[in-house]
């Protein structure tokens, strides 16, 4: 019940920069007011010194959170002719790592909004990502979505 009403009081935020006319709004847990909670070690230095790097070096906007999948897209993106979201070549993660560069490289808005992310005190880690082929295959994606290989 916890985390349905730290999701619920945030979309509020992601709402109000739709509004302010932004294309993609990022939740991150590592701006002010953002809460890194239980977070694995080896998932803070992936998300903190490589997923987050390659993609706002490809993105050209700083970003400090992308692998979280809190976020928003207005409309007019999603819908733009050059995004092409339903493509078959998204089946993994490729989606998330492309949704978060082709907004700025087609000149939409892009930011970050603080958000929680918690993973359990104990038990197992929630994740679909193993440690090595989960990680190889993200910095696949990583690369190819820098190439454009996924621009339609």
């Amino acid at each position: 019940m916890v985390i349905i009403s730290i999701v619920l009081k945030n979309v509020p935020r992601f709402i109000e920069k739709l509004e302010e006319g932004y294309d993609l709004i990022q939740g991150s847990r590592f701006v002010k007011g953002g809460k890194a909670i239980n977070t694995p070690f080896a998932r803070m230095i992936a998300v903190k010194f490589i997923y987050a790097p390659i993609i706002s070096i490809t993105a050209h906007q700083r970003f400090t959170d992308t692998t979280n999948a809190y976020r928003a897209y207005s409309a007019r993106y999603i819908t733009d002719d050059r995004v092409q979201p339903l493509l078959d070549i998204f089946m993994t993660y490729e989606l998330l790592a492309y949704l978060s560069v082709r907004a700025t490289k087609i000149g939409m808005k892009a930011c970050e909004i603080p958000v929680i992310r918690a993973y359990p005190k104990t038990g197992k880690i929630p994740t679909k990502i193993s440690f090595f082929k989960g990680n190889g295959e993200l910095m696949k994606i990583l690369f190819r979505n820098a190439r454009g290989v996924y621009n339609p």
